[in-house]
């Protein structure tokens, strides 16, 4: 817990900190009306994973222009543009009267989220480079924080909002407001830069993180899918009768998350970066085998156990790429997240189909293959030692 002491009782650790819950914040408010839209513009569950695969298409066309944005504009001053525009960008798909407006304005969304969310993890990784400290899964246990209560305080505001619109645009104004002010203690740090021979030599030194690269693609496809198809899930499959608990599964999934997150940074310091994933993705494999059950407590219980699972190894591989030996922090991390978010962009597109073929259920099954994937890919690629760890 020492990360989690660091970052509340120093507002400059604390700030950057904040991006990553402002993110989630809004993410666990739009992923309330997920139903509300879909009912609106009458779409299937195929169509819904293509306009999700707009947004992640949006993320990985963003996220190579992170190094550039970060040396023209600078790192702590993109990052504060970034949740801004981020913020504002998402009251487009809940305005949206057409399924391609809906596609466009969520293309418009991953833009804004893939450069800001690799700006937030660069900074971070900055911060800790030069103060010699770790904080980074806690930072990540903010962002699934944020979720929590943007999905706790949405789902208590919902009945007092007959427009989604309005609700959007409260939540927008206060993370705007917040971040604005919490700025300053981050807005003038740039990143630091790499002499011109080890530049030339990034292209090899990118070939060791393609490890790392797959079991973000693989963890992803997974993080994706349960943010924007756990309510359906438990609409669908558990067949719940109650609105306001559609949000139980994310709710659950992201406060366990957090959990994980916070105390992830101790735990990596213990038992090494190899079995904290290891542990990570058998975990997430439990979790599956719960949520597969058709029972309301079994799933809630399986979300949980997914939300600890998944939750130290994301921040795990961005907190190896960024310190990564003669390569700058945005570059290795802009590598390793573009890997992942293609797994972002294919997970919620593929269930889609998947779902309107078989069933939801069978989407999920899926995804429990491709965690126990996970989980062999790690042990024989970072057991090799060919992974910087």
């Amino acid at each position: 817990m020492h990360s989690l002491k660091l970052i509340l009782s120093n507002l400059k650790y604390f700030a950057p900190v904040w991006v990553f819950s402002s993110l989630n914040f809004i993410i666990g408010t739009w992923v309330l009306y997920i139903p509300h839209v879909k009912e609106k513009l009458q779409l299937n569950d195929s169509e819904i994973g293509l306009a999700l695969f707009c947004l992640a298409a949006g993320v990985l066309i963003s996220i190579p222009t992170v190094p550039f944005l970060s040396k023209k504009i600078g790192l702590g001053r993109y990052t504060l543009i970034g949740v801004v525009l981020f913020s504002i960008a998402f009251l487009f798909p809940l305005m949206s009267s057409s399924y391609v407006l809906l596609c466009a304005s969520l293309c418009i969304v991953g833009m804004f989220s893939g450069t800001t969310d690799v700006a937030m993890n660069t900074l971070v990784s900055e911060i800790e480079k030069r103060d010699s400290c770790n904080f980074m899964s806690a930072a990540h246990g903010f962002f699934s924080l944020g979720g929590a209560l943007g999905a706790v305080l949405g789902s208590f505001l919902m009945p007092f909002f007959e427009n989604p619109v309005y609700h959007m645009m409260v939540m927008i104004l206060f993370i705007i407001l917040i971040n604005i002010v919490l700025g300053k203690h981050y807005f003038k740090i740039i990143e630091e830069s790499v002499s011109k021979e080890k530049s030339k030599r990034e292209i090899k030194i990118l070939k060791p993180l393609l490890a790392l690269a797959f079991i973000a693609f693989v963890i992803m496809s997974s993080e994706g899918a349960i943010e924007h198809w756990s309510t359906l899930y438990f609409t669908e499959v558990i067949e719940i009768t109650q609105k306001n608990l559609a949000g139980i599964g994310f709710i659950v999934f992201s406060t366990t998350m957090t959990i994980g997150r916070f105390f992830g940074d101790r735990i990596s310091e213990k038992i090494g970066s190899l079995r904290i994933i290891l542990l990570g993705c058998f975990l997430a494999s439990v979790g599956y085998l719960c949520v597969l059950f058709n029972s309301f407590i079994m799933a809630v219980l399986g979300f949980g156990i997914l939300g600890l699972g998944l939750s130290v190894i994301i921040p795990e591989l961005f907190r190896m790429a960024g310190k990564t030996k003669g390569i700058k922090a945005s570059v290795g991390i802009s590598f390793v997240s573009g890997i992942g978010f293609m797994g972002f962009l294919l997970g919620p597109v593929i269930l889609g189909f998947i779902s309107d073929a078989y069933s939801l259920k069978i989407s999920f099954s899926a995804l429990l293959m491709l965690t126990i994937l996970a989980l062999i890919i790690s042990f024989l690629k970072l057991k090799s030692g060919k992974v910087n760890s």
